[in-house]
């Protein structure tokens, strides 16, 4: 859903308050996010806990629901914005900085009910063409996941495929089919 008029640039959008569902600016254009239900929260909540357990406890990477991002002349706010140990968002004392205008490494989007698929490919695809190394975008009614990497082929899981992120972070280890049991109550 489209809410302000496009001519608006990245620097009077990062200037508008805080909106829930968060605002995100393409192009001159400010559009609001969809807010997530049940299946997106609880997809988000393993990959969180994944990372957490796999990456920030040994110090390799760390995970950011919700982070806005703002670089190469756009400002989204992902699903999930990870970044590797030594490229935290950080000041000198270690504290976290307030706007990040680096891209993450890892981008993760989850597709809600009435979001656009293809509009979510989309900005994988931007993502990866413009610094981040892994995009990934989950399809919980497809039960799929998609990954994106620069200039190599859109790759496609199902069931027992592992999401491989081995490049950019080996220690995460996660199946499609243990990432969709999530969303059934044991």
């Amino acid at each position: 859903m489209v809410v302000a008029q496009s001519q608006m640039t990245l620097e009077e959008f990062l200037q508008l308050p805080d909106e829930k569902p968060a605002l995100e600016f393409e192009d001159g254009t400010v559009s609001q996010k969809v807010s997530p239900k049940p299946n997106h929260s609880r997809i988000q909540s393993v990959f969180d806990r994944r990372f957490f357990q796999t990456a920030e406890t040994r110090k390799l990477a760390m995970a950011f629901p919700e982070l806005r991002t703002s670089f190469a002349g756009r400002s989204y706010v992902p699903d999930m914005a990870v970044f590797l140990w030594d490229r935290l968002p950080i000041r000198a004392d270690r504290s976290f900085i307030s706007d990040v205008h680096e891209p993450p490494d890892i981008v993760i989007e989850i597709v809600s009910p009435k979001q656009s698929v293809s509009a979510l490919l989309g900005k994988c695809v931007w993502y990866v063409e413009n610094g981040v190394r892994i995009a990934i975008l989950v399809d919980p009614e497809e039960q799929s996941v998609f990954l994106f990497r620069p200039g190599q082929a859109l790759v496609v899981l199902g069931s027992d495929d592992r999401i491989a992120l081995d490049d950019v972070l080996p220690e995460f280890d996660l199946t499609v089919r243990e990432l969709f049991d999530s969303q059934r109550v044991p």
